[in-house]
């Protein structure tokens, strides 16, 4: 039933099938729904192994070009395809509140101490994973995921969306540190919503002076309302600077909710 809500994204019309077409810039077509079986999980490990693995050199536990964690059966996997070649080129997922009880807590959970947002757990969907086959970076595929997302959350009911956003570490953290204070100016939480990073980022060494340019993820869930709540943690394995980005789907802009909240 959830794959076939997610289609009046797009298209209210549509009853029947499984996806829904849509053309964006490049003349390709694309089409978004929540993996219905253990293959289609697969597919999205593999674009994710691509990403994170061959393009960011994450060290991944997963093997035979698959990434594969503890927290996948546990999720729902949202997928975008190409419609011409049945290709998955997009992918994010999502542990909603009973399954991260069932997970023992949320990802993000080991990189902060979430505390203060604990009494927010059984209206919180937390995502993750998000990535884009290089060949369709546009703001087309994007725009379906987080569709996908807000649907996913006015079905269920969910007030809360949170996830971790992060920023490379090939400088050794000194553009992460920089743009941490830089957003931290307009975009920090209120107090009551503060995370704690369990493997902090932030010392006397980096800089915080640096120009440097948001990674689009993060832009974009500023832009739809998203807080920062609190400094980065340094995640190892991918060697990513994360911040938990929190979007209380109430906040969403008002430019972007008719789009996304139909």
């Amino acid at each position: 039933m959830l794959n076939k809500e997610l289609l009046s994204i797009v298209n209210p019309a549509v009853q029947s099938s499984k996806h829904v077409d849509l053309s964006i810039p490049e003349q390709r077509r694309l089409s978004i729904s929540l993996a219905r079986n253990q293959l289609e999980i697969e597919e999205a490990q593999r674009l994710r192994y691509k990403v994170f693995a061959e393009e960011m050199g994450a060290q991944l536990l997963g093997a035979g070009g698959l990434d594969v964690d503890g927290f996948d059966q546990y999720c729902d996997h949202l997928i975008v395809r190409d419609s011409d070649t049945n290709q998955v080129i997009g992918t994010y997922r999502i542990l909603s509140p009973s399954k991260a009880n069932e997970a023992g807590g949320y990802y993000s959970a080991g990189e902060f101490d979430l505390s203060r947002l604990a009494h927010l757990f059984d209206r919180t969907v937390e995502v993750g994973r998000a990535c884009v086959h290089q060949n369709y970076r546009n703001g087309g595929t994007i725009t379906m995921l987080w569709a996908g997302l807000a649907k996913y959350m006015q079905i269920h009911n969910y007030e809360y969306m949170i996830g971790c956003g992060s920023v490379s570490m090939s400088d050794g953290g000194h553009a992460a540190a920089s743009l941490y204070k830089k957003l931290a100016e307009d975009y920090l939480a209120p107090l009551e919503y503060r995370v704690f990073p369990r493997n902090p980022l932030i010392n006397d060494s980096l800089r915080t002076d640096m120009q440097v340019v948001c990674p689009p993820l993060i832009k974009g869930y500023l832009r739809l309302g998203a807080y920062i709540c609190g400094e980065p943690a340094w995640d190892p394995y991918f060697n990513t600077a994360d911040m938990l980005v929190m979007l209380p789907l109430s906040k969403i802009n008002p430019r972007y909710a008719a789009h996304f909240l139909k």
